[in-house]
């Protein structure tokens, strides 16, 4: 490219994909990965021609509003786009892209890691090592629940979703039951067995997966009356979007004894307020929001980005545009 567009890049990202970025574009890079509060955003876009944030990034109605006019792309670095109001980029002549399909062997890969720490007490294991309040060994010890065999409930068959049916399928002969908006075709299905809604779908569930989008259709998805419905002793594991569940209503089930544990790698208002009965009860298994996190994957995600561009720039339409 002859005049590089300048590009506003809001976190640290992999040392290929930034090399790449240096050699076509002018980029704003963020050395020290450090959160820029919205007015810091709005400022560093003065002049540039395109953004490239991450879900850490808020780019609401508001902020899209003050975006300088020379703004034309926002080339997201993930997956999920809850993170920025699309209608406001509509109404600017924003286009905006995400980074589909190259994360689904990853993120699946930490559902099933969930499903077996939450099942098997894999948190409370290690923190009595850590702790070293580990002394003795009995029947009895540390006894959790098997996977192998049992009834594995998706929620949203998408991508990730089937990629983690195929794995819990043939890796742990689960039986896989699924609610999506719409059927699977035969081949696509594998033997799943479909539900047409989610009430449907939950007294199957051993173990329910959530791998649907946060939409205004589906925040706080995962509620009490919907909980009710699992089988007493269910495992719950969220890899999606924290908003899909009610915290309050998750943490009285897991209290209560209702469900045995569950598995999260995502939260409302994560990282720093996250609900506090996560942390206090042990059969929680937690993660730190690294469903993508594999060197290959976020190579991926910013090559995917980087092609968006590309193909904006010279005048093409992007394959992951979202508005």
């Amino acid at each position: 490219m002859s005049d590089k567009p300048v590009l506003v890049v809001t976190r640290k990202l992999p040392t290929v994909v930034e090399e790449r970025l240096q050699r076509d574009y002018h980029p704003k890079l963020n050395p020290n990965d450090r959160l820029y509060s919205s007015d810091e955003l709005v400022g560093l876009c003065d002049g540039a021609s395109g953004m490239m944030p991450c879900h850490t990034e808020q780019l609401t109605a508001e902020v899209i509003a003050r975006l300088p006019a020379s703004i034309k792309i926002i080339a997201n670095f993930s997956v999920g786009v809850d993170h920025c109001d699309l209608d406001a980029a509509r109404k600017r002549g924003i286009t905006v892209t995400n980074t589909p399909e190259v994360l689904s062997e990853a993120t699946a890969e930490i559902a099933l890691l969930l499903i077996l720490g939450a099942s098997r007490r894999g948190g409370e294991g290690e923190r009595l090592v850590r702790s070293k309040a580990w002394r003795d060994w009995s029947p009895d010890f540390m006894v959790g629940v098997q996977s192998t065999g049992k009834n594995l409930g998706i929620i949203g068959m998408g991508r990730v979703g089937q990629v983690l049916a195929r794995k819990a399928r043939d890796g742990l002969g689960m039986t896989i039951h699924y609610h999506n908006r719409t059927r699977l075709s035969a081949d696509r299905e594998a033997g799943a067995i479909f539900h047409g809604s989610v009430e449907a779908l939950l007294p199957h569930c051993d173990v329910l997966s959530l791998h649907c989008p946060a939409t205004p259709e589906t925040i706080g998805l995962l509620n009490g009356e919907r909980i009710a419905l699992l089988p007493d002793g269910a495992v719950v594991v969220n890899t999606a979007r924290g908003a899909l569940i009610h915290d309050a209503a998750l943490v009285a089930a897991l209290g209560s004894g209702k469900l045995w544990a569950a598995g999260l790698d995502v939260y409302n208002n994560e990282p720093v307020d996250i609900h506090p009965g996560y942390r206090e009860l042990d059969n929680v298994f937690l993660l730190p929001h690294i469903g993508s996190a594999t060197r290959e994957t976020r190579d991926a995600m910013g090559f995917r980005a980087l092609d968006n561009l590309d193909a904006y720039f010279a005048g093409q339409e992007p394959g992951d545009r979202v508005a």
